[in-house]
């Protein structure tokens, strides 16, 4: 590989700006469902709604959560397992969550 690195992107990054605005719980959850509904993020959905370009969909869809050290423990408690295990405490949660969605979009039938 030969030449000076593309730094373009970064470039760009640098230079956009991050607002964030103070609205109503209400409001928040409005673009928060319309935005799911429409597999979207929020984000996207502020600029949809702005009519400024926007990502159609997600590029990675998915959820994410901070686990500390003791969270990991409860865990391990919870599913009977090594707290080192985390490959396994993270497809217990998987399992754990894709149930809890199972039965909240049985439940809204």
């Amino acid at each position: 590989m030969t030449g000076k690195p593309d730094w373009s992107k970064e470039e760009k990054a640098v230079q956009a700006v991050q607002m964030a605005f103070d609205l109503s719980n209400d409001i928040q959850r409005a673009f928060r469902v319309s935005a799911a509904l429409q597999d979207m993020a929020a984000s996207d959905m502020v600029r949809k709604v702005l009519q400024l370009p926007y990502k159609k969909g997600r590029a990675r869809p998915r959820l994410t959560i901070t686990l500390k050290d003791e969270d990991f423990e409860l865990l391990a408690r919870k599913y009977g397992i090594d707290p080192q295990d985390r490959a396994t405490i993270r497809q217990h949660v998987s399992e754990d969550l894709q149930a809890f969605a199972h039965n909240y979009l049985t439940e809204s039938d």
